[in-house]
């Protein structure tokens, strides 16, 4: 989890910078707005990481409870 965050908050610090440094802000303002986004980005990624872990625990749960079929041949 704690992974997800720092990759989101660098792409969001990223992708924040970027767009305001575009926009021909000033350099403090490239920055409000890259923190901005490191930290709503960090907390998406978060948000979806614990979905993905969810919906994967479900499939090996769902798979460990099928019978497992024998191959006769």
């Amino acid at each position: 989890m704690k992974a997800l965050l720092l990759i989101g908050a660098l792409i969001g610090f990223a992708v924040g910078f970027l767009f305001s440094w575009a926009e021909q802000s000033s350099g403090s303002t490239c920055l409000f707005h890259a923190c901005l986004a490191a930290y709503a980005t960090s907390f998406l990624m978060r948000w979806w990481g614990g979905a993905w872990r969810k919906g994967l625990q479900d499939a090996l749960r769902e798979r460990s409870s099928m019978p497992v079929k024998l191959n006769k041949s």
